[in-house]
């Protein structure tokens, strides 16, 4: 039931960077690509980014907190990815993006982090 929350509000964030990517498409006339509009360019990156992230990292969790993970294990890992994934979002949606190189930096750490330790705590449970 926990991750099912987490899954719900990175849904709303998918969600949100759907938009911009939609809002940017039609404020510069771009059906199809990127056109070479750097602003654009990021807005895809970012929603692409997200996608190639989040389901796997939840797929993850879930599998941990089905095995029984103890419910405030469950809140710190999902916490990590909510927060790596609002920071690393947050560092693109700007332009100046390179100056909030730091944010973005923060945000794929806690993913990475929350990913591997997910994947080194599922190998125990299977092991142990």
């Amino acid at each position: 039931m926990i991750v099912s929350t987490f899954a719900a509000i990175l849904a709303i964030l998918y969600i949100q960077l759907s938009f911009r990517v939609i809002k940017i498409r039609k404020a510069k006339r771009i059906s199809l690509g990127d056109g070479g509009d750097a602003s654009l360019q990021a807005a895809i990156r970012t929603h692409a980014n997200f996608i190639e992230y989040v389901p796997f990292s939840l797929i993850l969790l879930f599998l941990l907190e089905y095995q029984g993970l103890p419910s405030h294990f469950t809140y710190i890992l999902g916490a990590m990815l909510l927060v790596g994934r609002f920071c690393h979002s947050y560092a693109l949606a700007d332009e100046k993006a390179d100056e909030k190189m730091q944010l973005r930096v923060v945000g794929m750490v806690l993913t990475f982090l929350m990913i591997f330790i997910s994947s080194v705590m599922l190998l125990i449970t299977q092991v142990f």
